[in-house]
């Protein structure tokens, strides 16, 4: 379920706080090779969420800005993550003419919105394989990042993380990730590369290509990872259409595929479509399908941006979803 809905608080004289939110909420029924199993999900497509960002002018074109975030299922009300309000965001920063810095805890620059540029699907719900078949890391804490303002169609992020005292692992970096995109007209090249140390390390690289012209839009990715819990190391690629019949209603379809460098042979494919609709501005409704096929010791499954997919019977058995949902912003 999609829904946006934003209003202004003041905030003294000179800032504003602005409270804003999605919830979304998808009815999904399932087959990872068990038989079919029906489920309620909150945020396969866009994680629900509430939030309060704020601004407050310095002068000479300079912004103190913050945004506190808090991760919820729709479903239940519960917490994303049990115990800690603001898990998504929490920082502070500053923007300009110069470009923008934040610090604290964020999206990792891979993950919001680079992530979503490269599919049809947004990287969300269970039709998208590139979220499915690929790994990263979205979000670091005790971050500090650096987002580039837009020069000549190029823009980039770089974000390094510092190694929590709760890791008993030494003092110095936690991470690194550098995003890079260019554009021109219809046209957009993306790249991303992650480097996390510690416990469950994960090295990680995401890139394409998309265009669009008229009412059709394409996207080419590829993608590789090294690391992470449990174990992933593969690489693979996507490819994906959108046909806009109107201004309101639109299909997609996708195939993407990974090849497992562990030894176990466990790749896999995967088959997806798509549609949405927005009912209104801050309403959308979406419905999507996807079959993937796991091959050898293959064990992936159909998940989404917040939700975790049901777990394989065995391993490579093929899995198979319908999802309707809708996303509602405010």
């Amino acid at each position: 379920m999609l829904l946006w809905m934003q209003g202004a608080i003041a905030a003294g004289d000179t800032g504003t706080v602005a409270l804003y939110g999605v919830i979304d909420t998808s009815l999904e029924v399932t087959d990872p090779g068990s038989g079919w199993t029906p489920r309620v999900d909150s945020g396969a497509y866009r994680g629900s969420r509430i939030g309060l960002r704020g601004a407050e002018p310095l002068g000479n074109g300079t912004d103190l800005i913050f945004t506190l975030e808090n991760g919820f299922s729709s479903a239940d009300g519960s917490l994303q993550t049990a115990g800690v309000l603001f898990n998504r965001q929490a920082w502070v920063g500053a923007r300009g003419g110069w470009g923008e810095l934040r610090m604290g805890r964020q999206y990792s620059p891979i993950y919001i919105p680079f992530k979503g540029d490269l599919d049809a699907f947004g990287a969300g719900t269970i039709a998208s394989g590139l979220n499915n078949l690929s790994k990263i890391t979205p979000y670091a804490s005790n971050a500090i990042a650096y987002l580039s303002p837009l020069v000549g169609g190029f823009d980039a992020t770089l974000m390094v993380a510092t190694r929590d005292p709760s890791e008993h692992d030494g003092n110095g970096l936690d991470g690194y990730y550098l995003t890079a995109a260019y554009r021109f007209d219809q046209f957009k090249l993306l790249y991303a590369r992650q480097q996390t140390h510690g416990a469950g390390a994960l090295r990680a690289n995401l890139g394409g290509v998309n265009y669009a012209f008229g009412k059709l839009h394409l996207w080419l990715a590829f993608f590789n990872g090294d690391g992470g819990t449990p174990l992933y190391h593969g690489a693979g690629g996507s490819v994906s259409a959108q046909y806009s019949f109107s201004t309101v209603a639109r299909a997609s379809l996708g195939y993407t595929r990974v090849h497992d460098y562990t030894g176990t042979g466990a790749n896999a494919d995967q088959f997806s479509a798509s549609f949405e609709y927005n009912l209104s501005r801050t309403l959308l409704l979406y419905f999507s399908a996807a079959y993937l096929a796991n091959h050898d010791d293959a064990s992936f499954t159909l998940r989404g941006v917040n939700v975790t997919g049901l777990p394989v019977a065995y391993a490579g058995a093929p899995v198979k979803g319908v999802q309707l949902g809708v996303v509602r912003r405010f």
